[in-house]
């Protein structure tokens, strides 16, 4: 049955096989985390959920069709916030702050490296937890799976959440979206993804010591204290390590947040494109009668399934608010520490990475003219510019989406 739907949707294009053998099929991939839910959610009073597993093709331009789903969009954009934006970003960044300021001097270089990637965000998590994840608060009244929400981020952090995998490339390699070639080169499974192709590595030249050592020590067995004893996490015991510790933290304070928050309202504020929960079952199961206002009217049916007009209100009003900069924001690449800029070395590092920004954007510009990239041009397509480097005086631009990558997680 399932080859048959996958060839149908396909055009005939290639066999069901075929699609699997070339890496053509994707799924996205709910089932098991959201199953656990399903009844309970049920039972709760005007929504619903499904265990989703959603079935795209990768088509000759380089986009994927979606051939196979259910309430998907609901499913994916709950996720989203839950795990993609609050709990990889805001939740677990926590950790390295508390422990950043209570086993480094001010004046230790990582303490004075990480600190700009630190900045408001334990003031806005505070906020977080007085308005949006609180209990009845705007995320369990508006967003897929309800009252559930917080205990399914939890869920997600005790079987998925393991630091080593936090970063890219490894992140692109869990999700099945490259491969590591043997010569150490990454391959992308869909060549024009554009949240890989803008990654970019980070580097210092650090050696450890016994303030480094017991900052890392607290991260692992305090902040992170129910995984303290897995194999994965690294240790500081070489130059290697350290950077690959420190350019986790740093991606996910800065391009990692800004990639998962800043598009909500432009990709989300038309609720269509990204419902936050679904209302009501399928028509399927609601019998003949759910099948017959279906044929009828199926506009009424999709307006019973979309949140609700006080839910959309209340979800536009925060999305807006998440996606908009703070005035004073601080972007990677735009500021350096001072004292640093008298050091000869560091100031020819941070230039040639302005430089490399500069180039980053530049290609990012072209990519989103390009008619050929499917995935960021054309029409009803938004040009990607969540990873867009800075242009410049941050207070010239005029896109939301558009300002560039903020060094930490501030809004």
């Amino acid at each position: 049955m399932i080859r048959q739907l996958i060839e149908q949707q396909i055009n005939g294009v290639m066999t069901a096989d075929e699609a699997v053998k070339n890496k053509k099929l994707f799924m996205l991939d709910y089932h098991d985390i959201f199953l656990p839910y399903v009844h309970k959610v049920r039972e709760l009073e005007d929504t619903t959920l499904y265990g989703s597993r959603t079935l795209f093709f990768l088509t000759e331009h380089g986009t994927l069709k979606p051939i196979a789903k259910t309430h998907v969009l609901a499913h994916d954009t709950g996720y989203h916030q839950l795990i993609n934006h609050w709990l990889r970003t805001h939740c677990c960044v926590e950790p390295y702050i508390i422990a950043a300021n209570r086993q480094l001097s001010q004046m230790h270089p990582i303490y004075r490296l990480l600190h700009p990637h630190f900045r408001y965000t334990m003031e806005i998590n505070a906020l977080a937890r007085g308005m949006l994840i609180s209990a009845n608060g705007i995320i369990e009244s508006a967003f897929a799976p309800k009252k559930y929400c917080m205990e399914l981020s939890s869920a997600v952090y005790d079987k998925f959440w393991r630091f080593d995998m936090e970063a890219l490339p490894n992140d692109l390699i869990r999700r099945g979206m490259a491969i590591q070639g043997k010569d150490g080169k990454l391959e992308l499974a869909i060549k024009d993804y554009p949240y890989a192709r803008q990654r970019r590595p980070a580097a210092a030249d650090i050696i450890g010591d016994k303030e480094l050592q017991d900052w890392w020590t607290e991260v692992r067995t305090r902040g992170h204290e129910d995984k303290k004893d897995e194999p994965w996490w690294p240790k500081l015991d070489s130059h290697e390590s350290l950077v690959q510790v420190l350019a986790t933290i740093m991606w996910i304070t800065s391009g990692h947040h800004a990639a998962v928050n800043f598009g909500q309202y432009p990709f989300g504020g038309y609720f269509p494109n990204r419902p936050t929960i679904a209302r009501q079952n399928i028509p399927k199961e609601m019998g003949r009668q759910g099948m017959r206002k279906l044929v009828e009217k199926p506009e009424e049916v999709l307006m019973e399934t979309f949140p609700s007009q006080f839910q959309s209100l209340l979800v536009l009003m925060i999305l807006d608010l998440l996606s908009s900069h703070s005035p004073d924001e601080e972007y990677l690449g735009t500021h350096v520490e001072p004292a640093w800029t008298a050091e000869g070395n560091i100031r020819s590092a941070f230039e040639k990475f302005q430089r490399r920004m500069r180039e980053i954007m530049e290609k990012i510009d072209d990519w989103n003219e390009d008619p050929k990239r499917k995935n960021r041009h054309g029409a009803g397509v938004v040009p990607y510019t969540l990873l867009r480097p800075c242009d410049g005086d941050p207070s010239d631009e005029k896109s939301v989406m558009e300002m560039g990558i903020p060094n930490s997680i501030s809004i």
